[in-house]
């Protein structure tokens, strides 16, 4: 009997799991479609700022910005990555792919100096030698372009003060549903030859005026360029973010009913060879009786 009442607070454990692991699968999807929603409705504002930046860079030979060469540097020569986890685990291997790419990638790079964004990518570079510059932790809320800005202020200032000569952005890009690669992007210095690859439909015919010049339209362009870069980058991660855990939630609840047929089915045997042992007793019992 005892062995029966083990089984069933195993089983019991395991419908408890099934139910969590299933209302996390719901509420990931739920999330994963508001923040492609929210990435579409934001998403032409952005590329007008792109088209912007592509025509002044198209009607010049050259642009004198102070974001396109590297300011010089106070304390030695950093470059600074910005590094896009989760608040939260129960998401697969989405945190174990950036760790490797951040590691990839300051191994390129020289001197580098890390800006956290994510309680988890926290957790594991502050037991790592890499220096942290700051962390921001919004609490696995969907990203807001007031959060891109407070990121951006702060990496932009810290560029044009000279704390690095170079930052870079790492995040998780959402292929498909079933295709989530880190990927990682320059943010500074500025390169013109990308910016111009960005846009699949040229401009060059079209000519403007800027004014007062192209180069003051062009830096008070470059933030809010910066910024949808930052903001674009968290939406895919927060997607990405969704989609893993669906998928970890998905498996979680896969392994959970079958360790639970399992369970079932070992709690069907033993109870009826309880039974069994029971009517054998009951008719030895009764022969003996009788005798």
């Amino acid at each position: 009997m005892s062995n029966l009442r083990d089984v069933r607070l195993r089983m019991r454990a395991i419908r408890q799991t099934l139910q969590v692991t299933k209302a996390m699968n719901l509420i990931s999807t739920a999330k994963l479609r508001k923040g492609r929603r929210l990435l579409e409705d934001t998403e032409p504002y952005f590329t007008r700022i792109q088209k912007s930046m592509f025509d002044i860079l198209s009607g010049v030979q050259q642009v004198n910005s102070k974001f396109f060469v590297p300011p010089k540097q106070r304390v030695g020569s950093h470059a600074a990555i910005l590094v896009v986890t989760t608040d939260k685990g129960l998401a697969g291997g989405y945190n174990a792919n950036i760790f490797r790419q951040v590691n990839t990638l300051c191994g390129k790079v020289k001197n580098p100096v890390l800006i956290l964004i994510g309680s988890i990518g926290y957790r594991y570079f502050s037991h790592t030698a890499y220096q942290i510059l700051e962390n921001f932790s919004f609490h696995s809320q969907i990203p807001t372009v007031d959060d891109a800005k407070e990121i951006s202020d702060y990496v932009i200032s810290q560029y044009l003060w000279g704390m690095f000569s170079e930052a870079h952005i790492v995040y998780t890009h959402m292929y498909s549903s079933i295709k989530l690669l880190p990927s990682q992007r320059q943010l500074f210095p500025l390169d013109a030859k990308q910016i111009q690859e960005e846009l699949s439909q040229k401009r060059t015919e079209l000519q403007f005026e800027f004014l007062p010049s192209e180069e003051e339209v062009f830096d008070a362009l470059a933030p809010l360029y910066i910024k949808g870069i930052i903001y674009g980058s968290l939406v895919e991660a927060y997607v990405s973010e969704q989609s893993a855990r669906m998928t970890a939630m998905d498996e979680a609840s896969k392994s959970a009913e079958d360790m639970l047929a399992a369970l079932q089915m070992s709690y069907n045997r033993a109870r009826q060879a309880g039974i069994t042992q029971e009517v054998t007793e009951i008719i030895s019992g009764s022969a003996a009786v009788r005798d």
